[in-house]
């Protein structure tokens, strides 16, 4: 007698039966901690409770990982710590253990931010000689005890300006790069990339300019997108690629409000073969336009690089609005990271560059050698804790007040983070495959659960 075997192939999804939690409550009452959470899967069953839905099937783009950048005050803040406390508080910030919340990506100037105590370049005069003595006092050396704790850390690289002796108003504020000196500027930018690469410090992503669009601050250089694809077209892209650096090219790096500026370099073919990606802030504009890049260009990756907040700062409407905007909507139409601006200042948003922004609130206040944590820094501790790099998100709904994003980590556990906008507590579940998880998120409160 003959049998016919008839093999059903279902998805597996491989999840284990308990999660951790960690939470925050805009409200301040918690901040950033680890639950005493029995959070136990068990089968499906017939419910009204709000469901929200995880489906590792479903996967998007993977993840670069979550920060901020790292200015040269910030550094310098950091720099000036006790070697106690500055040991403590770097392996707190990177480190991978029980209490530390596992940043790995930053972003750095190259030359000066406006959030140095002053403006500086790597050769103040042409022909002069090229130096990175200014970042070598605190920049270079805290980055490298950073690389040493998280050794993985990914690194961006972004210009306020080039030297003012390239630029139509010999300043370093506004103007723009002289067309004869958009060669040695790439050679300038190449020099950097090496320099650092000497020091032990891979730069990954090089943007080509920050905020382009906006001349106005301390530095800064007015850059529009057919300069800069010429730029990228018969300069840095051909010299980049002579080198054995292995950094890639990011455009724009300013406000969703002008799609059309990395738009246009896109259509640019000889100058976009040697573009990686687009990097956005969102001081104006919508996360929907940023999306539109990704979907009129999916090749080409997208990146969120800055998001300041302002002095004092207000918990819940800070945290409220970066989470649903920033980590969940940027997130969702594409971007592979969410950086904040900026690491830390001190207790009177110093230092900066005269003219640099005056009420940029770091993630944390640095005063003396008390040390404080601001919105920013719960902001991004609870992605960076349970997101690594190179974790893929993964689909997920929202429901009721519920607000969600979700991944799937190399180790294949999953992450997920959930925003309550209600004030009221909310009664759901989380339901993976044919699994549940039952909670209970109170009103204002920002989640991570590490499922696996």
């Amino acid at each position: 007698m003959k049998y016919l075997v008839i093999f059903i192939l279902l998805p597996i999804i491989s999840i284990a039966q308990k999660a951790e939690k960690w939470l925050t409550v805009t409200n301040g009452s918690v901040l950033f901690e680890k639950q005493n959470f029995r959070g136990e899967f068990v089968n499906a069953e017939d419910t009204d409770l709000p469901t929200v839905f995880v489906n590792p099937d479903r996967k998007f783009q993977e993840m670069d990982g979550f920060g901020f950048t790292l200015t040269g005050g910030s550094a310098m803040l950091i720099d000036q710590l006790s070697a106690k406390a500055r040991k403590e508080l770097l392996q707190h910030l990177f480190g991978n253990g029980e209490q530390d919340v596992s940043i790995n990506f930053l972003r750095v100037s190259v030359g000066a931010s406006d959030l140095d105590d002053h403006v500086f370049s790597y050769q103040e005069s042409e022909g002069g000689p090229f130096s990175l003595a200014e970042d070598e006092k605190h920049l270079i050396p805290v980055l490298k005890d950073i690389l040493k704790i998280q050794p993985k850390l990914k690194l961006m690289a972004s210009p306020w300006s080039p030297p003012a002796w390239m630029k139509t108003n010999d300043n370093s504020k506004g103007g723009s790069l002289k067309p004869e000196y958009f060669e040695a500027y790439a050679q300038y930018l190449i020099t950097y990339l090496q320099e650092m690469q000497k020091r032990g410090i891979d730069i990954e992503y090089l943007t080509i300019q920050n905020e382009p669009l906006h001349p106005g601050n301390n530095p800064s250089l007015l850059m529009y997108a057919y300069d800069q694809a010429k730029f990228i077209r018969e300069n840095l892209g051909p010299a980049l690629a002579k080198t054995n650096l292995k950094t890639k090219l990011l455009v724009y790096d300013h406000n969703a409000d002008r799609p059309d500026y990395p738009l246009t370099i896109y259509a640019d073919t000889a100058a976009a073969k040697y573009v990686y990606g687009a990097a956005f802030h969102l001081y104006g504009g919508r996360t929907e336009a940023i999306g539109d890049v990704k979907e009129a260009y999916p090749e080409k990756a997208i990146f969120f690089t800055e998001q300041w907040i302002g002095a004092p700062g207000n918990l819940k409407g800070d945290l409220v609005w970066h989470v649903e905007t920033l980590m969940m909507d940027a997130v969702k139409n594409g971007c592979k990271t969410v950086l904040q601006w900026n690491l830390a200042a001190d207790a009177k948003q110093e230092p900066h560059t005269p003219g640099g922004c005056t009420a940029c609130l770091g993630a944390l206040t640095i005063d003396g050698q008390k040390i404080s944590k601001n919105p920013a820094y719960y902001i991004v501790a609870h992605a960076s804790k349970i997101v690594p790099s190179g974790s893929v998100r993964i689909a997920s709904n929202e429901t009721m007040s519920l607000r969600t994003v979700a991944y799937q980590r190399p180790d294949g556990k999953i992450a997920i983070l959930i925003l309550n906008l209600a004030e009221q507590p909310i009664d759901f579940q989380i339901r993976i495959g044919d699994k549940v998880l039952k909670d209970t998120l109170p009103g204002g409160g920002y989640s991570s659960y590490l499922v696996g």
